[in-house]
């Protein structure tokens, strides 16, 4: 899953990483949303993910990685849940600008019990905050791991899901020792 908040870049995100030509539910913002959609920081968005994306990315020759990218908007909220089942992990996308977006997001993972990683996505106006000061203001525990990213850049995304599949490696090597 590819979650946060509304205009974190969660759709930017699975465009650039995607093998394939992604599904997306974009659609134009209309004045009829005005008083349900805060664009408090994301002035200049014209488009919103009304029901969910979808990519994969080719791991190797028979792995595949499906990427579900979340609605932001509260209204839409409710689509989650089923995306939580059968999730092995998460990214929760976070706009350092508007780090309130991203509260939500964060608790539901930890609710639902989902691993995953906080990207920070670096956009052309974002302060350079140091990771440890992001990880203080959104409460995030030293073992889930923090990263910078830009969505637009393919790479940049592809760490991101490379911290993913390393950090649910860990969780797995971990719980196997417990045992």
């Amino acid at each position: 899953m590819i979650a946060g908040g509304f205009g974190t870049g969660k759709t930017t995100m699975v465009r650039s990483v995607s093998d394939i030509k992604p599904l997306t539910t974009e659609e134009t913002l209309t004045q009829a949303s005005a008083d349900v959609d805060h664009l408090i920081g994301v002035a200049d968005k014209t488009e919103t993910t009304v029901s969910l994306d979808f990519g994969k990315i080719s791991l190797n020759d028979s792995l595949m990685l499906y990427l579900f990218g979340t609605p932001g908007q509260e209204r839409f909220w409710f689509l989650w849940n089923g995306l939580f089942k059968g999730a092995l992990g998460a990214v929760v996308l976070v706009d350092t600008r508007r780090l309130a977006s991203s509260f939500r997001a964060i608790e539901e993972m930890e609710r639902q019990n989902v691993p995953f990683v906080v990207a920070l996505n670096v956009f052309p106006d974002s302060k350079d905050y140091p990771v440890e000061e992001i990880r203080d203001a959104l409460d995030i525990p030293e073992s889930i791991p923090v990263v910078a990213c830009d969505a637009r850049d393919r790479a940049s995304s592809r760490d991101v899901l490379v911290t993913l599949i390393r950090h649910l490696k860990d969780r797995s090597a971990v719980a196997l020792e417990s045992r």
